[in-house]
């Protein structure tokens, strides 16, 4: 899917900008591939959502023509039908975002650093929202770099002020609606759901963490 997509794509540069995370990303999953094998669940939504960004970098996510392909098929307009003003393409991907990757990101919370109950899924919730925060300022950093042309087409804002707080917005919202589900699901089939919720959730110990304690445990690890 990457390489017809990256065949004369509208914009190269902004093509390039847009992949530089995913050479990255796709990378880091290559390399901890052995070490570290997600499910097969997981490696469908991160390939699902890497394709639906390729499409975005490839027409530039301002230009996708999903109008004229949805119209094609359906015989009308959904931008007139649902009275959209602009291209939400770049909106829906910040949807997917939540949607997709909150999953993937549960599994390395259980699976590396043990979370159960409440905080397997507010976790996940909560890093795909400060991921998507961290992104709008990478996104304004490449906008204030590159300036005019270039960094506002890979911006994408469309003449939107609230751009940025519309797309965390719309990436919680993907993500919360991932979390419910996939609550609901284990809800289902997890005969000690409740217990292992009520257990997360339990003070484990009533004295506070103070500085003479952390001085402590710096101790014995120098030890």
């Amino acid at each position: 899917m990457w390489i017809p997509l990256a065949i004369h794509p509208n914009d190269r540069a902004a093509w390039a900008l847009e992949n530089i995370l995913v050479v990255v990303g796709v990378l880091v999953l290559a390399g901890t591939y052995r070490v570290f094998t997600l499910s097969r669940v997981s490696y469908t939504l991160l390939f699902v959502f890497l394709v639906l960004h390729e499409i975005g970098a490839h027409y530039t996510y301002a230009e996708v023509p999903y109008d004229k392909w949805f119209e094609s098929v359906f015989g009308f307009s959904l931008n007139e039908a649902l009275g959209f003003e602009r291209n939400h393409f770049d909106r829906a991907i910040h949807f997917f975002y939540g949607l997709l990757l909150a999953y993937p990101i549960r599994e390395v919370f259980i699976r590396i650093a043990s979370v159960r109950g409440f905080w397997g899924y507010f976790l996940p919730l909560d890093l795909t929202m400060s991921t998507s925060m961290l992104f709008e300022l990478i996104e304004w950093g490449v906008a204030e770099i590159f300036g005019e042309g270039l960094g506002m087409a890979y911006l994408g804002t469309q003449g939107d002020v609230w751009d940025a707080h519309k797309d965390m917005a719309l990436a919680s919202l993907g993500a919360l609606i991932s979390m419910l589900a996939t609550a609901a699901i284990n809800r289902s089939m997890q005969r000690d759901f409740a217990a292992e919720w009520n257990e997360s959730l339990r003070v484990k110990s009533r004295r506070p963490l103070d500085e003479n304690k952390i001085k402590r445990l710096s101790s014995k690890r120098r030890r």
